[in-house]
């Protein structure tokens, strides 16, 4: 007997997949491996949302108001200027629903968010970082102008939109309220858009009035918010690498009479918090984890009293990984340093002697070299014999000429394709030399004697000089010029 009850062809696809469901009512878990003066310190993991970060709450409290409003009709297209997260959680949402999603993104954002959001079907437009409001390729001006060239558009617009705040007021702030047990003395946020700040701040001043809960914002150093809480004047924004959070002005949701006090942290202490934060507590968390830790600390250690003290892990750290967890990013920005040496080997990003250096064997097949090259994302290798001597350096250019005409020689030992003409340079060479030697085309390979220490590129001369930029009008010594 059949069953009438059985749901009908095609009616399971009527409705988003229940991913969605899964939307907020992230764990809270207390910092126990940090100095926390004498306060507690809790983690509201919005690491945990589907999308991996906070912003899957408002990418559905915004898809869903604008579908009640009319806003946004069957087939439409959703477009947005996004530091990434936000983006994520619009091609999650609004992707689920059916919608096209076209997302205005700067030229900072790592490349694994980038991939996740193309990866979901959302289409990416990169712009400028390094220009803002009133510049044609400012991300917010770009997106607003396509929105309206677009038929069927709708821009999300998360700075203006009144239901991102709402989604914090309905959701995360009840869920830390009811996790902490009503027991709650502040809070630390960021300011990317303002939604958090903004809508935690209205449903503690409602659950506990006259202020009685302290909203403590950590703002990156470079951004213009900080110094807005602390002096009430708007001054002119630097940079910083720290992802989605920090801005250049004021965003229109962003009550910042909300803001009890503020901390300003560097670049630096942000990506040192985040990885001391894997390391101690086992939490991956993003940039601006990193950021919001840094301040609650500095915040829960000038406490006399005890308070208990809740901040967030506002995406995860999977995003992250080609930069802030990755070494030699990290060396290259300047924010790992190694001792200086003094001279050439000081340019050198990845040392052979530490394992860090990509290497094929004279034996190994040009096969090899080409899959090492293309997995790791480089055009050269250096050969290297079994006693670790540098006997010869292979290219694309020597494969090509190799392999063009008979595929069948990819089977051929990396030997009979290599360079053996080697522009060996001892660390105590002058850059002088080595710019010779990128001059003749070629890169060189630093020696000490007979042993091998690493290659430097041309892109590994540029990253240096430019850490050792000048701060003042008195250019900075190096022995080796």
């Amino acid at each position: 007997m059949s069953d009438t009850s059985e749901t009908p062809a095609g009616a399971a696809h009527s409705k988003p997949p229940a991913i969605l469901s899964l939307i907020g009512d992230t764990p809270l878990v207390e910092v126990t491996q940090f100095d926390t003066g004498p306060c507690h310190l809790f983690l509201k993991l919005e690491n945990q949302n589907p999308g991996g970060s906070i912003k899957d709450r408002i990418a559905l409290s915004m898809i869903e108001a604008a579908e009640e409003e009319g806003k946004l009709q069957p087939g439409g297209t959703v477009v947005e200027a996004t530091a990434g997260n936000t983006g994520l959680g619009l091609a999650l949402v609004a992707g689920a629903k059916g919608y096209h999603v076209l997302l205005v993104i700067p030229d900072k954002m790592s490349q694994e968010k980038i991939s996740h959001v193309k990866a979901l079907g959302a289409e990416v437009r990169i712009t400028r970082s390094d220009v803002t409001r009133g510049h044609p390729e400012y991300y917010q001006d770009m997106a607003a102008r396509l929105a309206e060239e677009i038929a069927g558009a709708f821009y999300v617009n998360q700075f203006g939109n009144p239901a991102n705040p709402l989604a914090h007021e309905r959701t995360t702030g009840p869920e830390i309220w009811e996790q902490m047990r009503h027991d709650v003395d502040a809070v630390v946020v960021g300011v990317g858009s303002g939604g958090t700040l903004t809508g935690l701040g209205r449903f503690f001043n409602r659950v506990k009035p006259r202020r009685g809960i302290e909203m403590i914002l950590a703002d990156p150093t470079g951004s213009v918010l900080y110094e807005y809480v602390k002096t009430g004047k708007l001054v002119e924004s630097g940079s910083w690498a720290v992802e989605g959070i920090g801005e250049d002005f004021i965003p229109e949701i962003a009550d910042m009479s909300l803001v009890t006090d503020a901390f300003e942290i560097d670049d630096a202490e942000s990506f040192a918090t985040a990885r001391e934060l894997l390391h101690k507590e086992g939490i991956f968390g993003g940039s601006s984890t990193g950021t919001l830790l840094a301040g609650a600390l500095r915040y829960c250690r000038q406490q006399t009293k005890p308070k208990r003290v809740v901040t967030l892990v506002p995406d995860t750290g999977n995003k992250y990984l080609s930069k802030m967890y990755n070494d030699f990013w990290m060396a290259e920005q300047g924010f790992i340093h190694r001792h200086p040496h003094g001279d050439l080997s000081d340019l050198i990003s990845h040392r052979y002697e530490a394992g860090e250096v990509i290497t094929v064997g004279p034996d190994d097949s040009l096969l090899t070299a080409f899959k090492r090259m293309r997995d790791s994302d480089v055009s050269q290798l250096p050969v290297v014999d079994k006693n670790g001597r540098a006997i010869g350096i292979i290219d694309e250019s020597d494969l090509l000429v190799k392999v063009h005409r008979a595929p069948s020689h990819f089977n051929d030992p990396v030997e009979t394709a290599m360079t053996d003409r080697l522009e060996t340079l001892p660390p105590d060479t002058k850059i002088k030399d080595l710019l010779d030697v990128f001059d003749r085309g070629r890169v060189a390979i630093v020696m000490e004697d007979d042993k091998f220490l690493g290659l430097i590129t041309r892109t590994d001369l540029l990253s240096y000089l430019r850490l050792h930029m000048p701060k003042s009008a008195t250019p900075p010594e190096r022995e080796f010029v």
